[in-house]
């Protein structure tokens, strides 16, 4: 496992409570050292890390999407052999997926793209994998999908770029649901006349109501603690997977108005101090561990801490 951010590290204890051996890798060795008091085989370098593999290897990358993937494929493929396979766990974009499986194919060396969902919740609950690659290859790994995911949450669901695709998209739909609850919301906050309780109704809701879901069950503990969520600033980051869909949907000549207009709304509250922006903003901080924006935070920078931190998965939307 290189790179030991909230997903990485999270995801390589529970691949050792499960049984498997894991050779943990990050630049932060403080995280290498954390790692390994939890049964994880520590190394202090790429090197060392593919010298405590056995043959044939499966490197898995939790970092950033885009130059920092990258470098680290190319690092770690220079050292690795006819056989062996990388797994790319973060949210590159799909066709990044099928390039680098295309360019490694020529060194023997079988590239698998895995979509993960779960958060900072997965290490309990497990992740969602929707796995692309090669199929023997894929099937090579299933041990270490089965174990990642919970019962019936991982799936090889096509060929290289197949399972960063199915994410993007994925996270295309989270940006739609997100929206519509926020938006929700921000009607029952400003009917100050009925008095409402939202953290009551929130709860209510996932008794038997078609809304109920986990996202409204994230909602229920954002505002179990009105203090808390009256420091939560409403501005919300756009990850890469959105725009990426939207850009997919008028390439493919496919209507997707309600996750465009849930991406131009996270532009607009960059701008704009709105209730629904801050339920967005609460709601990604419970279940990806996302920071959110306090009036002590306000004035700094507005990407994602993962943007700067390589030993983190981007996983702006998980």
């Amino acid at each position: 496992m290189v790179g030991l951010g909230r997903m990485g590290a999270n995801m390589t204890r529970r691949l050792v409570d499960a049984g498997h051996e894991v050779v943990a890798y990050d630049r932060d060795l403080t995280l290498v050292a954390k790692a390994a008091d939890e049964g994880a085989i520590g190394a202090a370098g790429l090197e060392e890390m593919i010298g405590k593999l056995p043959a044939p290897r499966a490197v898995w990358l939790m970092v950033p999407a885009g130059d920092v993937t990258r470098s680290a494929i190319d690092a770690v493929s220079a050292l690795m052999d006819e056989g062996d396979t990388i797994v790319d766990g973060g949210n590159s974009r799909f066709t990044d997926a099928q390039a680098r499986s295309a360019k490694l194919a020529g060194k023997a060396i079988a590239f698998v793209d895995a979509g993960v969902s779960g958060g900072v919740w997965g290490l309990k609950n497990g992740y969602c994998l929707m796995v692309g690659g090669d199929r023997d290859a894929v099937r090579r790994l299933e041990p270490v999908f089965m174990a990642l995911a919970p019962e019936n949450g991982y799936a090889h669901v096509g060929p290289s770029g197949a399972g960063h695709y199915t994410k993007m998209i994925h996270n295309g739909i989270e940006y739609g649901l997100l929206q519509a609850y926020a938006e929700g919301f921000a009607l029952l906050e400003a009917a100050p006349e009925f008095n409402l309780d939202l953290h009551r109704i929130a709860s209510l809701w996932n008794h038997g109501s078609v809304v109920r879901s986990w996202l409204l069950e994230l909602t229920e503990l954002a505002l179990a603690n009105p203090d808390q969520f009256a420091q939560v600033k409403g501005v919300v980051a756009d990850s890469g997977e959105g725009r990426w869909t939207v850009e997919e949907a008028v390439n493919r000549s496919v209507p997707a108005p309600v996750i465009t207009a849930s991406l131009f709304a996270r532009f607009a509250s960059r701008d704009e101090e709105r209730y629904a922006a801050r339920i967005v903003a609460a709601l990604r901080n419970q279940f990806g561990g996302h920071s959110f924006f306090t009036e002590a935070m306000a004035a700094e920078d507005q990407k994602e801490s993962s943007d700067h931190d390589p030993g983190d998965v981007t996983t702006p939307e998980t």
